[in-house]
């Protein structure tokens, strides 16, 4: 009987199952593997229902219609990046920040609607779409807003309602910026502190802040179609080549909240929940095949905000859940 336990306590040892979420014996675990990515502190003092309410995604939701392939007829080179395909349209470097609420689904899916309104325009109008607007009026068919919600939901609402401009928390930005102020996770500073608690998701106001010019029903944007893309990686890639970033889901484990730079992929921890992303593009980083995400948890976070996820291999599900729509281009 021993043996085995003796056995049991080394594999448990080995694989890093036992380390607990955000700890130094986790980063030092992880850097030892040798594995594709760097991992490092992006929390301190926070409680890890904090970080676990981050992942507001709720996976496996409704599906949109799926849209048509196209990729066999695209010439797709072997690196993309958004960012400098379409310099003109800012929105696409932005990193935003959802503060203390499982706003993810919505984030994701606002930043990927103000880069597509952008690029559709050709670069002639850069707008912030609100997600505030998202978070507090879509309701039920999002999900339970700061309690986690659906990108599907999203982009649909975007689709049949329309979504106002605004920007950043206290940024003044827009018809109705972002009311949750974003909170200090990552070093000491002046933010509040964070935490798990609470969770009220605010007021759907129909009513731009003051001050700010159109009034709130000829502010909104509207899209003419949203879809899911198919799970395959060359469909993928065409769709962010042909019409810009888009937003996906994955499940996050604890090695995910340590990642700092390199070709993130899974080696221990625990599931933390589902997350909502916006990928930007994809390349090879020694000679591993990667995406490369814009997350939402402000710029002190992983490499400036962004990640780079094994692709190709639907690593985490990353490749399962993509959502995109158009813009109405005649709104413009």
């Amino acid at each position: 009987m021993w043996p085995l336990v003796a056995f049991l306590s080394c594999l448990v040892l080995l694989t890093g199952a036992h380390l607990p979420p955000l700890s130094d014996e986790l980063v030092n675990y992880l850097n030892k593997q040798n594995t594709t990515w760097q991992a490092g502190h992006n929390f301190y003092n926070v409680h890890l229902s904090y970080v676990k309410k981050l992942c507001g995604t709720i996976l496996g939701g409704p599906k949109l219609p799926q849209r048509v392939q196209f990729a066999e007829d695209m010439d797709l080179p072997e690196n993309f990046d958004a960012r400098e395909q379409w310099p003109n349209c800012p929105t696409i470097r932005e990193i935003r920040d959802q503060g203390s609420c499982g706003s993810c689904w919505a984030f994701g899916a606002v930043e990927a609607i103000s880069d597509r309104i952008c690029i559709s325009s050709m670069g002639k109008v850069n707008v912030e779409v609100s997600a505030e607007d998202l978070l507090t009026c879509c309701g039920k068919q999002c999900g339970e807003g700061c309690n986690g919600g659906f990108p599907v939901g999203a982009w649909n609402f975007w689709e049949k309602h329309g979504l106002v401009s605004g920007g950043l928390y206290d940024s003044h930005v827009g018809c109705r910026p972002y009311s949750i102020p974003p909170c200090e996770h990552h070093v000491n500073g002046s933010r509040p502190p964070c935490t798990g608690e609470g969770g009220s998701t605010p007021k759907c106001n129909k009513i731009c802040e003051v001050g700010y010019s159109p009034a709130y029903k000829e502010d909104k944007h509207y899209g003419c179609s949203s879809y899911s893309v198919p799970p395959n990686e060359k469909e993928i890639m065409a769709e962010i080549y042909k019409n810009g970033p888009v937003e996906a889901a994955f499940s996050v484990y604890a090695d995910f909240l340590m990642y700092k730079s390199g070709v993130y992929q899974h080696v221990t921890g625990e599931m933390m929940g589902g997350h909502a992303i916006r990928i930007l593009g994809w390349g090879v980083e020694n000679g591993t095949p990667y995406w490369l995400a814009g997350n939402s948890w402000n710029i002190d976070w992983g490499d400036k905000g962004l990640f780079k996820i094994l692709r190709g291999e639907d690593h985490c599900g990353i490749e399962s859940e993509i959502v995109a729509g158009l813009p109405c281009t005649e709104q413009y």
